[in-house]
């Protein structure tokens, strides 16, 4: 019954990582998939994860399954990560969460979830957003529309059409939101833009589904969910889709988790309850030792210090290489102006390279950069950042 199947068309970012797995270039830089590659060059696992697998395993006494939504201890670890200790969310508890397969499968289950409880309502997402946020919910039903959120031209947010376009989403619609290092972009609203945004959402009664997978990879783990926390005021409904990919360097493990925010602690057990059903017809119940990781680590002083000190590290890493790549490039004698690169956040950059000139770097130069010229820069390193400057500076001479 498969023989007459075409081939699948590979991912557009994860298809580059099989590309560059079979490039024999020794000197191939992959700028694709956003994984956090340190000065040797390979991803590194953070030193509070390795203690905390040491304490997990010598203590480990069985392999029994989680419940569906995972472990309470669990549970109030993201929570207080996204919301903050304290939280009127936390203490009236209208927040519910689930441990899920990964940020994705997090934004999987509140697909489901939503469109059961509200099948009418259209999903708004941002111009440009994460190309999968189109897979994972167009493949859960949702119908997709798109506001206006970054100007190619200025290299900035568009907040004035944003916040007009906002305004005019139909009430009831769903609107999805990176919480922080808007991917592809890196380019987020202010404090006080966030703000604004909220009361705009407030007005049109417009329920946000946060994407909160990069939380301390931009300002800082506070800084970072400002975002969420101006939406999660007294009554408030609301989705996080939280990830611990990047900020635990938990990538292979999928860590994540789905929390809902419900206007009374009786709407939140209801929610819970329909959020269990969608996990229990999808995975069952979630893996274990990923998020046995996060609760050893958050529940430990000496151990959260120290991962609190290396996610500062990989931050300010990320910063220096975003200033070290703009400054090579004008060294290389590029005269386009790149310095936007420097006032965004996170792992990623949308440079402008044109899908023509990325695919030059890639045939030409061994150089894998996603087709929407979305560059990860915490792919970048000492090492290959002068061979990198040196071909961006030919393709863009042509």
């Amino acid at each position: 019954m498969f023989d007459e199947l075409e081939m699948a068309p590979p991912d557009p970012i994860l298809g580059l990582s099989e590309a560059v797995r079979k490039d024999p270039n020794p000197n191939k830089i992959d700028l694709g998939v956003g994984n956090y590659v340190g000065e040797a060059g390979t991803t590194p696992i953070f030193s509070a994860v390795k203690k905390a697998e040491h304490g997990i395993l010598e203590g480990e006494t069985t392999k029994r399954y989680l419940p569906i939504d995972g472990s309470p201890a669990y549970s109030r670890a993201v929570q207080e990560m996204a919301l903050g200790p304290g939280h009127e969310a936390l203490a009236s508890r209208r927040a519910a969460t689930a441990h899920t397969p990964g940020g994705t499968g997090a934004l999987r289950v509140g697909a489901d979830f939503l469109r059961k409880v509200r099948p009418s309502a259209r999903l708004w997402v941002s111009d440009p957003t994460w190309p999968n946020h189109l897979g994972v919910f167009g493949a859960a039903g949702f119908e997709i529309s798109s506001y206006p959120y970054y100007d190619a031209k200025a290299k900035c947010l568009d907040f004035d059409r944003m916040l007009a376009a906002l305004g005019e989403i139909p009430r009831g619609d769903v609107l999805l939101l990176h919480g922080s290092c808007h991917n592809p972009t890196g380019m987020d609203p202010t404090p006080q833009q966030w703000r604004r945004i909220a009361e705009v959402a407030a007005e049109r009664s417009l329920p946000a589904f946060f994407d909160l997978a990069y939380q301390g990879f931009g300002q800082g783990l506070e800084e970072d969910a400002a975002s969420v926390r101006a939406f999660a005021t007294a009554g408030r409904e609301m989705l996080i889709a939280s990830s611990y990919s990047k900020n635990f360097g938990l990538y292979c493990e999928r860590v994540g988790a789905l929390t809902v925010i419900a206007s009374s602690p009786e709407a939140a057990e209801k929610a819970l309850s329909h959020v269990r059903i969608a996990i229990r017809a999808n995975y069952s119940n979630p893996p274990a030792h990923g998020a046995a990781i996060v609760v050893k680590i958050l529940g430990d002083c000496d151990l959260r210090k120290e991962w609190e000190e290396e996610l500062t590290a990989v931050r300010g890493r990320i910063q220096e290489m975003r200033r070290l790549f703009v400054e090579t490039l004008k060294t290389k004698g590029v005269a386009r102006d790149f310095s936007f690169i420097t006032r965004q956040n996170g792992m990623f950059s949308l440079s402008g390279l044109t899908k023509e000139q990325v695919e030059t770097l890639r045939s030409r130069d061994s150089i894998y950069i996603v087709g929407s010229g979305r560059i990860n820069v915490a792919g970048m390193t000492r090492a290959n950042m002068d061979r990198l400057c040196e071909a961006i500076a030919r393709v863009l001479q042509q």
